[in-house]
């Protein structure tokens, strides 16, 4: 007789991405790879972090992961099902499940409208889980409980948006996003352009909103203490690629790779400090005309020849951390 007990069936990606490529066509035959070839997934319940400098296409992947931007290659799942070919009318039950909070929280607002009706139109445009339109009734309590849900009075709800603080528009950003009950938010710098004791608040937010809903983030920042704050794994992007990705404590006390560590070095926290100081130097190289090798090897202090002859590839360095480095950096 079997005595053994079978395992628990694994848990499914909420949203996988497999060889995710996008590139704009420029002037004169040329093209700009924002997005080269990523592969990743993010599970339910889990926050992942990705972090890199400006201009290293973490953006674009974040609205490509939504299909808010058209890919140019690749797949995208998300639920178990390809959405990556799906058309508007396909992907339109979908979008109440997977929804976007964006980096400037007055330009994402409708100034000419009222912050209730801002919260209510997903909600009249949206059928219900049962296909049904909702009442008046219905929509009203619903906007009410995320205006608490975000910690905003319910008398404010006659108001525009210029009479908000940027904290609070990015709190009514939160909650239109919330409105159709989504299983993933992306959330695009969603504090980057707002004061510091601002950005405290607007984290904890989210990070209550997670554990309060059961939501599943990928949160977009530059910022390393606010990606360790809240994050679960963390994806370092370089130039359109992934060139670290681990559990959050291992990639930003332990980073692999010379440009995570270089990242952790330039945070003002010694918490976060990295144990290879690496000081970058000179530009990031232009995206559209890139040389051979590795995307880091003009900034990297430990580059070789085979670093700018061969391009690395993302592999296994520890258990559940990856890094794509000939010469990955070793712990102290």
């Amino acid at each position: 007789m079997n005595t053994n007990t079978p395992s628990a069936a694994p848990v499914p990606a909420l949203l996988a991405l497999d060889g995710l490529r996008k590139a704009y066509r420029l002037p004169h035959g040329r093209t700009l790879k924002a997005v080269d070839g990523i592969s990743l997934h993010v599970m339910p319940g889990e926050v992942l972090g990705l972090v890199g400098e400006s201009g290293c296409g973490k953006s674009t992947l974040g609205r490509c992961m939504l299909r808010l931007t058209d890919i140019s290659a690749g797949r995208i799942s998300f639920e178990g099902r390809d959405i990556t070919r799906l058309r508007e009318r396909a992907l339109r039950p979908l979008r109440p499940r997977m929804q976007m909070v964006f980096q400037d929280s007055s330009a994402s607002l409708n100034p000419r409208r009222r912050i209730g009706d801002i919260l209510a139109e997903p909600l009249h445009v949206h059928p219900d889980a049962h296909g049904r339109r909702r009442s008046a009734a219905v929509v009203r309590d619903r906007v009410h409980e995320l205006m608490e849900l975000v910690g905003l009075p319910v008398e404010a709800l006659g108001r525009y948006a210029h009479e908000f603080s940027g904290g609070q528009r990015q709190r009514i950003n939160i909650a239109r996003a919330l409105a159709l009950s989504p299983r993933l938010v992306v959330a695009d710098e969603p504090v980057s352009a707002l004061d510091v004791s601002i950005q405290a608040q607007i984290v904890n937010l989210f990070a209550d909103l997670r554990e309060r809903l059961g939501l599943t983030y990928v949160f977009v920042a530059h910022d390393l203490a606010v990606v360790r704050q809240i994050s679960n794994r963390v994806a370092v992007m370089y130039l359109g690629v992934i060139v670290e990705l681990g559990e959050t404590d291992s990639v930003l006390h332990h980073p692999a790779h010379p440009y995570t560590a270089a990242l952790t070095a330039a945070v003002p926290r010694p918490v976060v400090g990295a144990s290879h100081a690496t000081a970058l130097r000179g530009d990031v190289p232009s995206p559209v005309e890139r040389m051979a090798g590795c995307r880091f090897h003009t900034r990297c202090p430990h580059a070789r020849d085979r670093c700018r002859a061969e391009e690395p590839v993302l592999r296994p360095i520890r258990a559940g951390h990856e890094v794509a480095c000939h010469f990955p950096l070793a712990d102290d």
